[in-house]
């Protein structure tokens, strides 16, 4: 059997897809074109920063731009969304809603946590899988690209433990090849505990997986080499760079499609829950003109709750331009960002600190709760998320870069069942 099978595109289709697949070479240059200016051209920094980032052990919080600068880190992220454009034409997927949310996804945890190197592990793992159940890796590499969410592991194994090399080496490449063997059937079955609600379903059976590693380690004694780096930076460096591409997304979506305006109004109708795959179901022109809008959204957010445009936050908002085509736009994404800030206000948190900033972010994961049962419960489940957040990590101990769709699976998973009885509560009422 092929493991990767020639699936000739949609009639009506295949346009957009080549388009997609153009926007998302575009998306690369801007990346790399960026991280060469920010580095002056100058190859022997970036040469240096990029041995900084492959060796650092990455689990959470480990950003880029403060271990090795924003030159290096944008290139490794240039470098990931290469590998994963590679893979994706190498089993001829046509790309729409998820190729897309999986390399704006890669791009940005590609500033803190994934890089050249650490990714492989958990790739080859699913590639394994898809061998062993005799499926074509195009059905898989979704959650394979996703489920590079452990890619801490392989770097922690490998750098952290304190074993010699080559051993230390082999045994990453094991741990994260595991990793990503398990990571495809557990994603299928944990879909059913919050039955799409949370956008980020990869990083919630990743956190699962994570936990299992934190409790199996911490069993054997062996602890984590730790250590935290965050970097305070201003908008100035990123954000004209970022508004021009949010703009240019905008001006090709309204280009692609004349009648894009009647689209994002249905756009803007749908819940957003897992599968919703907007270029299928409004066009790429829509999707694209959502995504800048997304993008502009989440710069204000930033901007507003005073974050620093570092690795970490850049990931968070890149994450959601990529979902802004996959599930998120802005009347089922404030709500949830919303609730997540007014509850780090309201706690002993605090807007100020690094997890509730990127809590506010990735709140957004919760975004289809907000598209069907409204702005209230939105908001609500916002709130559970952000306490909720800060405590998981404690669970895989920074393993799972997704932490935020750990949390996000368990905050839908268990405000759901209240959502149902309320909604049954009603029509008997009425």
């Amino acid at each position: 059997m092929a493991i990767f099978p020639y699936e000739p595109p949609q009639s009506g289709f295949d346009t957009d897809a080549r388009h997609a697949r153009f926007a998302l070479s575009a998306f690369l240059g801007v990346l790399s074109v960026y991280g060469l200016t920010v580095s002056g051209f100058d190859l022997g920094t970036i040469a240096r920063g990029m041995v900084a980032i492959i060796i650092s052990p990455d689990i959470l919080i480990n950003d880029y731009a403060s271990i090795a600068g924003l030159g290096p880190a944008f290139v490794n992220a240039a470098l990931c969304v290469f590998v994963a454009l590679s893979l994706l034409r190498l089993s001829r997927v046509s790309i729409s809603g998820p190729a897309i949310a999986a390399i704006f996804t890669i791009a940005g945890f590609s500033l803190f946590g994934k890089n050249i190197a650490n990714i492989w592990p958990g790739m080859i793992g699913a590639y394994l899988y898809s061998l062993a159940s005799r499926r074509p890796f195009s059905e898989n590499i979704i959650v394979a690209l996703f489920g590079t969410a452990l890619a801490p592991l392989s770097s922690e194994v490998a750098f952290g433990l304190g074993l010699a090399l080559p051993w230390s080496l082999f045994a990453a490449l094991c741990a994260g090849v595991v990793a990503g063997f398990i990571l495809s059937p557990i994603a299928r079955h944990v879909l059913d505990f919050h039955r799409g609600y949370n956008l980020y379903n990869t990083g919630f059976a990743a956190g699962f997986i994570g936990t299992m590693t934190m409790s199996t380690l911490k069993a054997l004694g062996v602890t984590l080499s730790g250590g935290f780096h965050w970097a305070e930076l201003g908008p100035v460096g990123t954000l004209p760079w970022l508004s021009v591409f949010f703009a240019a997304l905008m001006i090709a979506g309204m280009k692609l499609d004349p009648g894009w305006f009647n689209s994002y109004k249905r756009l803007l109708t749908s819940p957003g829950r897992l599968v919703s795959d907007f270029v299928r179901y409004y066009g790429l022109g829509a999707t694209f003109v959502n995504m800048g809008i997304m993008g502009f959204i989440a710069s204000a957010v930033m901007l507003l709750i005073g974050a620093s445009w570092n690795g970490p936050m850049i990931g968070g908002l890149l994450t959601i331009v990529g979902f802004s085509a996959f599930g998120k736009h802005p009347r089922n994404t404030l709500p949830p960002m919303l609730g997540a800030a007014t509850m780090a206000l309201m706690s002993t948190y605090g807007l100020g600190s690094p997890g509730s900033q990127l809590a506010v972010l990735f709140a957004s994961t919760l975004a289809p709760v907000a598209g069907e049962y409204g702005p209230v419960a939105g908001f609500m489940v916002g709130m559970l998320h952000l306490v909720l957040v800060q405590v998981v990590g404690g669970l895989h101990g920074g393993l799972n870069l997704y932490n935020n769709g750990f949390a996000g699976g368990l905050a839908a998973g268990l405000f759901l069942p209240v959502l149902e009885w309320l909604r049954e509560w009603r029509r008997h009422e009425v």
